[in-house]
């Protein structure tokens, strides 16, 4: 009995080192993959404008002051880039017009729209789109003739030399994410080769939690 006892002690410790070298493991995957779940999970939030989902992932505060950086080092460069003696007073009004295109962005019809390759391009007009409508569904109790069989009505023909079908939604951008640095992800889109980028930046929020916090809007 006595010496089985350090038998099972001796057996015990290599297994607790195992554990503990798995565990450890583990928190570091989880620890490198975080930015790319937190992401992952904000855009789904934010495609659905689930408000309350999309204000965990986003540092609003700080999104905001890097919109109106942002946006007004884009018209700062336009006026300097422009030879219009005109284009001073213009940026003047653009920069009093910042704050509600901050604003507009700053929520999570912004954020989607961030997040889906269509930033604000530097007009203080910009707004981010409206979300997609859901397909109408009758709602005053007559029947579908659709889903009794009944044919429905033709469409009318496709006149030649037009479009039969509304404007195409634009394609999604093409998008690169990484690690900046230990507490900062940097997602960035592109449309095309010519294409201006742009960046989402999250940083780290405690071990494992990240938010979006910044954007760069000249890649």
């Amino acid at each position: 009995m006595s010496a089985s006892k350090p038998a099972k002690r001796g057996f015990a410790r290599p297994l607790i080192i195992v554990l503990v070298v798995i565990a450890v493991i583990a928190a570091l995957g989880y620890g490198y993959a975080s930015p790319y779940v937190a992401l992952d999970r904000l855009k789904r939030a934010a495609d659905a404008r689930d408000a309350q989902t999309v204000s965990e992932y986003v540092d609003y505060p700080a999104l905001r002051e890097s919109l109106k950086d942002q946006v007004a080092g884009l018209l700062t460069r336009r006026l300097h880039a422009s030879g219009n003696p005109f284009a001073a007073l213009g940026a003047m009004i653009g920069v009093a017009l910042i704050g509600p295109l901050v604003d507009a962005y700053a929520t999570p019809d912004g954020v989607a729209a961030l997040l889906n390759g269509m930033p604000p391009r530097g007009n203080p007009t910009d707004r981010p789109p409206a979300p997609p409508e859901s397909p109408t569904v009758p709602n005053n109790g007559a029947p579908n003739p659709a889903a009794n069989g009944a044919a429905a009505t033709p469409a009318a023909p496709a006149v030649p030399g037009t479009a039969s079908t509304p404007d195409a939604p634009p394609q999604p951008p093409q998008t690169t994410a990484g690690y900046r640095s230990i507490n900062e992800f940097v997602v960035t889109y592109q449309h095309g080769v010519g294409d201006t980028r742009y960046s989402a930046i999250l940083r780290r929020e405690g071990l494992f939690s990240w938010k979006l916090a910044a954007v760069n809007l000249n890649g």
